[in-house]
């Protein structure tokens, strides 16, 4: 049976590194209560419960899931943990955000999208890409019809992961995909059919064993389903020299857009043949105002101790507000958030399938029915 949430929502974070930047925007969001928190490490975990004021700390997520005050859980923990999480929680009655990927197997994500339809509750990939500011700045020119015919879309996610935890070394490229595949898909809502990608160069060959995947990057092409567009995003991790970037270029008939080579410098909309700068503005206004100020800076220890990906992703465009109104407004208003399970499933499925095309040679691999809107 379904679970509905009282007003406001009670929300449990789990995983306290990146996971405590978004701690103060449910404090604050006026549809939610920040009732818990959970995180192995006890000293840590007193220390965040001290910094915000929050009373039930769990060092153990079994024993918070049989919390009955949670609503739902957000989950910012290892990938290696998403889906055995989500599962859990889903099966213990409790609504789950989960940060990317959704999974790390074709299977996992199955039986998660399962999973959501047993029990009626909610489940939200929180992919940033798609509510930073970049993002909803393409997508308000596309749906004002001010892009035309949408022709082509590109996007890339280069990322040295060197003084990363151990468990991401020699990662397939393409299974941290979602940052670059979200995008291409979620800008026209659409779905993704098949996939072809290709392999190059190679890492270290102290990183090679853990994953078996010898790649520095990896390109793939995405066909979309009953449509005539296709789309090419790339991934690294490794031995690639490369300033941080998440990209995003759609080119259209009317207007085109492509993100800047450089990080802070402006991006270009091309008006036909003629290019112009253009400064993104912020979206803070489709928000809540309780909320609204998260969009433009950090908000754990902004001086010393924010989580690696936020100082390298530049803020994740002001997204993480974002990705919490969208969660707890599909909660209140009994609606799917975007991307819902199977969007979330095809997305990541996308980066799963890629890799393994890779290492075929480039074969063409479908996406499951399972992930595909009958």
């Amino acid at each position: 049976m379904s679970k509905s949430p009282s007003h406001p929502i009670n929300i449990a974070i789990i995983g306290l590194g990146f996971g405590a930047e978004f701690i103060p925007i449910y404090q604050r969001h006026p549809a939610a209560n920040m009732v818990a928190i959970c995180q192995r490490t006890k000293n840590k975990l007193d220390a965040v419960g001290d910094a915000f004021g929050i009373a039930k700390r769990y060092t153990d997520f079994s024993e918070l899931l049989k919390d009955p005050s949670v609503d739902a859980v957000h989950i910012n923990s290892p990938i290696h943990l998403h889906a055995e999480q989500s599962l859990a929680a889903l099966k213990a009655g409790k609504h789950v955000a989960c940060t990317v990927p959704m999974a790390t197997t074709v299977e996992e994500c199955r039986q998660i999208v399962q999973a959501v339809k047993d029990t009626g509750l909610t489940y939200m990939m929180m992919e940033t890409v798609l509510y930073s500011r970049e993002f909803l700045f393409v997508k308000e020119m596309y749906e004002k019809g001010e892009m035309g015919r949408i022709q082509f879309l590109r996007a890339s996610h280069q990322q040295e992961m060197g003084a990363w935890p151990g468990y991401w070394e020699g990662l397939p490229p393409m299974h941290y995909a979602t940052h670059c595949v979200g995008p291409v898909l979620g800008l026209t809502r659409d779905q993704a059919e098949y996939v072809s990608c290709f392999g190059s160069g190679r890492i270290d060959d102290k990183l090679i064993p853990k994953y078996n995947s010898p790649f520095a990057i990896e390109t793939c092409h995405i066909k979309f389903r009953n449509s005539d567009l296709s789309a090419e995003v790339t991934r690294s991790l490794f031995n690639t020299a490369r300033q941080y970037r998440e990209s995003f270029d759609v080119y259209g008939s009317k207007k085109s857009f492509e993100w800047t080579q450089i990080e802070h410098e402006e991006n270009v909309v091309h008006t036909g043949e003629q290019p112009s700068r253009v400064k993104v503005p912020d979206y803070a206004h489709l928000l809540p105002k309780e909320i609204a100020s998260f969009t433009t800076g950090g908000v754990y220890d902004a001086d010393s101790h924010q989580h690696l990906s936020f100082i390298q992703g530049a803020g994740h465009g002001g997204s993480h507000p974002h990705l919490v109104h969208e969660f707890l407004q599909s909660l209140m208003l009994k609606r799917q958030p975007y991307p819902n399970a199977q969007q979330s499933a095809n997305i990541t499925c996308v980066g799963i399938l890629a890799h393994e095309s890779a290492m075929k040679g480039g074969e063409i691999l479908k996406l499951p029915e399972f992930t595909l809107n009958s």
